[in-house]
């Protein structure tokens, strides 16, 4: 609870004021059973001692009081509830935020180790579990302790025996609530781990639905969430039966306190100790505190609910981010990578993925990884970049260990079209946009022409406004490639990397695609790097380096390596025959 109470405290002034609202609407809330006793005790049981005019005008004053107190506590309450949710809204909004902020500067490498929809599961679930656990607090639990304070100050100054009666239940119910919740607590912190887990495979299985559905495996994928969809059902009743067990123990202690209390009063009414309307004031008061008691084991329920989405997103908050070296060097415009002898290894692995790799590539050059599958070769491209950390040797960029470089200094220079081309829902302006929001729609035009997109251009009824996908028009696969081709020059980058972007292709767009790749504008302002398993991509590269099993095995230009009969020559031969 730590964590909440950090972000409680942003609102410190709006909580204070909250409670000051929320403690005046329930005193002026508590008015009218009193005001009903001196209706009962001043008039009503004195009623021959009045005249008409004096009865009906005590009477009636009486009455505007009461709507006096209640007009209060209504203003009152409509304040404090418009703070809460200021505060509610505000506070769970900020968590979100934070551990969204936080998620998005975790090392690359933590994204691969989860799925990607535990972490949206993780920050909404403490956003709506912080929420409505400040809600209850204020609105229950809080409001509740003023009321018990105010029944119990008002019971002493009734009968010295009442007060005591009021504040044993307290306890009482305090004590079984804490016993039967224990068990509450377990389960639910099962329940939003396997919640969670929910998610992040939901998350998957809608991505990759062209997949499940083009296999014919809706039916098994649907199995598979419906067993974990199970076995949290099981454990949301086994949780239901524990919280109607409190709420039945509860209830009934509730109901054989007050009427414990009733008779108790009663007979103080025949030992002439307390008036009727004094019983019956006490008697409206008891709701004030036996119903909001009742109320306990929700509260409880939100609480572990609450704890436990906290812990999750305690331990997101707490994975180190990615670190900017202080004092970092700016390397100005990319001109030189050198890769210095180095080696990488996955996390999770056991063999390393990439070793003693070494070669330098300056501006104005093109250079390009092949190799079989396995190889390495995208692995060397998330080190380029930055996205991974060697574990040996070294990356230098214009002679700069990158680890004295802020990466974002070398990423905002690069521009990278991936095997799989990650579009998002919108125009064909939105998705340039997104690398550089600022461009202007001559830009946007300038970098389509570059990247052959004439053709996707001409088929869009409204241009660059034309929605793709979803509610527009479908492109093919080429036209998505050459929407990222025109999105990666859109920056005008320093560092341009092909990371086999062609290979999901077929033959002739391939063809297109590397024909665009090769005429593209600025190749001597920049460092392109190409990436692919298809030869016939990296045919026109000023160095072509071939890996097998995380290694440069050999090195050359295309002729070069056809001449040497290696490795390089065997791919060629083979492709060549197909």
């Amino acid at each position: 609870m730590e964590i909440l109470f950090k972000y409680l405290r942003r609102y410190t002034g709006a909580l204070m004021l909250t409670l000051l609202l929320a403690t005046v609407g329930q005193l002026f809330s508590m008015m009218d059973p009193y005001i009903m006793r001196l209706i009962i005790d001043k008039y009503a049981s004195h009623i021959d001692q009045y005249t008409y005019k004096e009865f009906l005008s005590g009477v009636v004053l009486l009455g505007l009081g009461i709507i006096g107190v209640a007009m209060i506590s209504r203003i009152a309450k409509a304040f404090q509830d418009y703070l809460v949710n200021v505060i509610t809204q505000r506070a769970g909004t900020a968590i979100y935020n934070d551990g969204l902020e936080h998620a998005l500067s975790l090392p690359y490498a933590v994204f691969e180790d989860q799925r990607s929809g535990e972490t949206l599961g993780i920050l909404q679930k403490v956003r709506t579990d912080v929420q409505r656990l400040i809600s209850s607090s204020i609105n229950i639990l809080f409001t509740s302790l003023v009321g018990i304070v105010a029944v119990t100050i008002y019971s002493f100054s009734v009968y010295w025996a009442i007060g005591p009666l009021f504040l044993t239940t307290i306890p009482v119910l305090i004590i079984v609530s804490t016993v039967l919740t224990r068990k509450i607590k377990k389960v639910q912190k099962v329940i939003v781990k396997e919640t969670t887990a929910l998610a992040g495979s939901t998350t998957e299985s809608l991505r990759n639905i062209e997949l499940v559905k083009s296999t014919g495996l809706v039916g098994q994928e649907i199995n598979r969430l419906n067993m974990t969809t199970n076995q949290i059902l099981e454990l949301e009743i086994k949780k239901v039966k524990y919280v109607r067990s409190l709420s039945f123990i509860q209830g009934t202690i509730i109901n054989l306190l007050r009427t414990s209390i009733i008779i108790v009063m009663a007979y103080l009414i025949f030992m002439h100790k307390i008036t009727i309307g004094e019983f019956f004031s006490l008697f409206m008061y008891s709701f004030f505190i036996f119903s909001p008691l009742g109320e306990i084991g929700n509260i409880i329920n939100i609480y572990s609910e609450t704890t436990a989405s906290l812990n999750n997103f305690r331990e997101l908050m707490e994975q180190a981010p990615e670190e900017t070296p202080p004092n970092a060097i700016a390397p100005g415009i990319i001109n030189t990578i050198k890769f210095d002898d180095v080696s990488f290894k996955h996390r999770s692995g056991s063999k390393y993925a990439l070793q003693d790799i070494n070669f330098k590539v300056e501006k104005g050059s093109t250079i390009a990884f092949v190799g079989p599958s396995g190889a390495g070769k995208s692995t060397l491209i998330k080190l380029l970049i930055g996205l991974y950390e060697p574990a040996t040797g070294q990356i230098l960029v214009n002679d700069i260990p990158i680890s004295k470089i802020d990466k974002n200094d070398i990423q905002r220079q690069t521009g990278i079209v991936n095997q799989e081309t990650h579009l998002f829902a919108g125009t064909i302006r939105d998705n340039l946009l997104f690398v550089k929001p600022e461009a202007t729609d001559a830009e946007l035009l300038e970098a389509l022409r570059l990247a052959a997109a004439n053709s996707l251009l001409e088929r869009a009824d409204q241009g660059i406004l034309t929605t793709i996908g979803e509610g527009g028009i479908k492109i093919s696969g080429g036209e998505k490639q050459r929407i990222a081709i025109a999105r990666a020059l859109l920056r005008q980058p320093n560092l341009l990397v092909f990371d086999e972007a062609t290979s999901s292709l077929d033959s002739l767009t391939e063809e297109e695609i590397n024909e665009t790749i090769q005429n593209l504008a600025g190749h001597d302002s920049r460092i392109t790097v190409l990436v692919a398993h298809r030869l016939s991509t990296v045919l026109h590269a000023d160095q072509i380096y071939v890996l097998e099993k995380g290694r440069i095995v050999e090195a050359g230009t295309h002729h070069e390596l056809v001449a040497a009969k290696g490795l390089y020559f065997a791919l060629w031969r083979q492709q060549a025959e197909v």
